[in-house]
C-alpha cells in the first residue's frame, strides 16, 4: 500500500513542481530586470543627425557616392534602401519617383546624412530638375561621342579645382537683375556669339560659373547663383546649340569672386554676373 501510495504521488508533486515552474517562468516574463541566457541578438547601429552635404556627385561605386563640394573637399556618403530621392521642384516634383538610378556623375546635389559608426548615410537626396536633365544630357552625348570627342569626354570629370589645366581662350559675362535670373536679349546675343566662338576654337570647352552681389544671405545667394547659370546653360544647349558633352559641370558660387566693390550700386551690377569661359586643355591647346 505504502509503495502504490508513493507512486501515485509522484506525477502529482511532478504537475506541482510543473506548475509552479510555469507559474514562476510566467511572473518573471514581465520582469524587466530578468537576464536571460541565449543566443546573442545583433544591436542595430545607432545613428545620429549628421551633417547637410552641398556639392557635384564626382564618383559612384555601387551603394556610395563621392561628392565634392565648392572648395574642392571630397565626402563619402552610403545610400540604401530608406534613402529618399527627390527634386526640388518642377515637372517631375511629386509625380514620379526617383531611384538611385538618377544619381549620376556630374549632377549638383543636397544630401542630409545621418552618421554612423560606418560614416555617413543618406536619409535625403534633392536636386533640381534641370540639372538631371543636364547630366543625363551629358552622359548620353559622352557615351555617343566618346571616340570623337576624347578631350570634352575627359573634361567632364573636371571641376573648378582642375582650373589650371586649361588655357583660358575667352570670357563672357552676363548679368542680372537683382533677385533675376532671367536672361536679357542682350545676354542672349553675347551667349549665342560666345559659342559661335566657341566652336571656331579647336578642342575647345565651357565653364559656366554664377555669381550674385552682397544683397541676401548666404543661403538665399547661393540658390540663385546656381539658378543662374542654370539659365545660361539652358539657353547655350538649346537656342545657341552648344553640345551637352562638351560643356564642365557648371556651379554656382554666390557673392564669392566679385569683380568690383559691392559698396556702391555701380559694383553691385557688375557682380550680379554669369561668367562663361572658353577653354582649352593645356595638354591639346594648339594641336
Amino acid at each position: 500500500m505504502n509503495v502504490i501510495s508513493n507512486r501515485t504521488g509522484f506525477p502529482v508533486l511532478l504537475a506541482v513542481a510543473t506548475l509552479a515552474a510555469s507559474g514562476s517562468l510566467s511572473a518573471q516574463s514581465n520582469d524587466p530586470t530578468i537576464v536571460v541566457d541565449g543566443p546573442v541578438t545583433q544591436e542595430m547601429p545607432v545613428l545620429v543627425k549628421g551633417p547637410d552635404v552641398k556639392g557635384i556627385i564626382t564618383a559612384r561605386s555601387g551603394d556610395k557616392l563621392k561628392i565634392t563640394t565648392a572648395d574642392g573637399n571630397a565626402t563619402v556618403i552610403s545610400i540604401n534602401e530608406a534613402t529618399k530621392i527627390k527634386t526640388g521642384g518642377g515637372l517631375l516634383s511629386g509625380k514620379n519617383k526617383l531611384t538611385s538610378n538618377a544619381l549620376l556623375n556630374g549632377l549638383p546635389v543636397t544630401i542630409k546624412t545621418w552618421q554612423s559608426g560606418a560614416g555617413l548615410i543618406a536619409s535625403q537626396i534633392t536636386f533640381r530638375n534641370n540639372d538631371l536633365k543636364t547630366a543625363t544630357m551629358i552622359r548620353n552625348g559622352t557615351a555617343q561621342q566618346f571616340e570623337e570627342q576624347t578631350a570634352a569626354t575627359e573634361a567632364l570629370r573636371g571641376r573648378m579645382g582642375d582650373i589650371d589645366k586649361y588655357n583660358i581662350k575667352g570670357t563672357t559675362n552676363v548679368y542680372f537683375d537683382t533677385g533675376k535670373y532671367s536672361l536679357s536679349p542682350s545676354a542672349k546675343q553675347e551667349l549665342c556669339s560666345t559659342a559661335a566662338s566657341a566652336e571656331a576654337t579647336d578642342n575647345a570647352l565651357m565653364l559656366v560659373v554664377g555669381y550674385t552681389d552682397s544683397v541676401g544671405d548666404e543661403e538665399y545667394n547661393q540658390t540663385l547663383s546656381e539658378k543662374r547659370a542654370s539659365s545660361v546653360i539652358n539657353y547655350l544647349q538649346q537656342a545657341c546649340r552648344w553640345k551637352p558633352y562638351r560643356m564642365l559641370t557648371p556651379t554656382g558660387m554666390a557673392e564669392s569672386d566679385p569683380l568690383a566693390s559691392n559698396d556702391t550700386e555701380e559694383g553691385k551690377a557688375q557682380n550680379r554676373r554669369v561668367s562663361v569661359n572658353i577653354l582649352v586643355s593645356k595638354g591639346l591647346d594648339g594641336l
